[in-house]
Order: structure tokens, then C-alpha cells, then sequence
């Protein structure tokens, strides 16, 4: 069974959330009604850019996947975004003794590895400030 990459995509918005304690948009920012902290910067939007198979042939039963995200920090100042994205980097990367410590749950999945791909910095366009950060993550299908 290939990779799906929506349902990965959920499970890394839904440990965003958690972990950072701040809304986390998927494709988009988020709304007055995500949770926890509705459409209130500073605020994350997840984008899924891209996946390789890995490992065994991609039809293959027990496929592997290499999935790229970006994730944006988004907020009202320098300050605040440069503090968001640390957040966000902690969630991503941080480790607990053997494990990660934000644990990414996607039903018929496990995440092998995770890793920062590259980080862009903040800018600011009209007021809006950003930071820009890419993980990439190694996961492989539960048979």
C-alpha cells in the first residue's frame, strides 16, 4: 500500500497544534474556529511539498515514503515568529530518551525519522511577519 500523504499530512497539523499549544492550517491559514487558538497569530500553516518512495517498490505492501513539508510561522512581529518557529522546530525534532518527544500517530503508519530539511528565516510582507522552516520525514506502512 503507497503513502498517503493527506493522512500524514493530519497527523503532523494535529501534533503542531498540540505540541505548540498554536493553531496549525493546512494549506491555509487557520480559521476563527480551529483550535486551539483559532485564526490569533502567531499562528503555523503546514504545507505538504512533496514525496519520494523509498524503499521498497512504492505499490509494495509495506512501502516507504520520504515526505517533504514546509511550515510556516506566521505572526505580528520578528519576535513572535522567530519564537513560533523555535516552537515549531522543537515539535518537529525534539528527542525523548529512544523517541521523538511529539509523537506524530497516523493510523497504518509509523514514522521512522524526521529531520530539518532547511530553514529560511523571517520576512516580513505588509506587516505580516514569517518564518519559513522544511522537515523532511522517513515513514513506512504498518502491514
Amino acid at each position: 500500500m503507497p503513502v498517503s500523504g493527506r493522512i500524514l499530512s493530519l497527523a503532523v497539523q494535529t501534533m503542531l497544534a498540540s505540541a505548540t499549544g498554536r493553531s496549525c492550517g493546512y494549506g491555509v491559514a487557520p480559521t476563527a474556529s480551529s483550535l486551539p487558538t483559532g485564526a490569533a497569530t502567531p499562528y503555523s500553516v503546514l504545507y505538504p511539498i512533496g514525496s519520494t518512495s523509498d524503499g521498497p517498490p512504492f505499490g509494495d505492501v509495506s512501502a516507504d515514503a520520504r515526505i517533504l513539508y514546509q511550515v510556516t510561522s506566521v505572526a505580528t512581529t520578528a519576535e513572535q515568529a522567530e519564537w513560533m518557529a523555535d516552537k515549531v522546530r522543537a515539535a518537529m525534532v525534539a528527542r525523548a530518551g529512544t523517541g521523538y518527544t511529539y509523537p506524530i500517530v497516523a493510523s497504518g503508519y509509523a514514522v521512522m525519522s524526521r529531520e530539518l530539511d532547511k530553514e529560511e528565516g523571517v520576512a516580513v510582507t505588509s506587516g505580516v511577519y514569517s518564518y519559513i522552516q522544511r522537515f523532511a520525514l522517513e515513514v513506512t506502512t504498518l502491514a
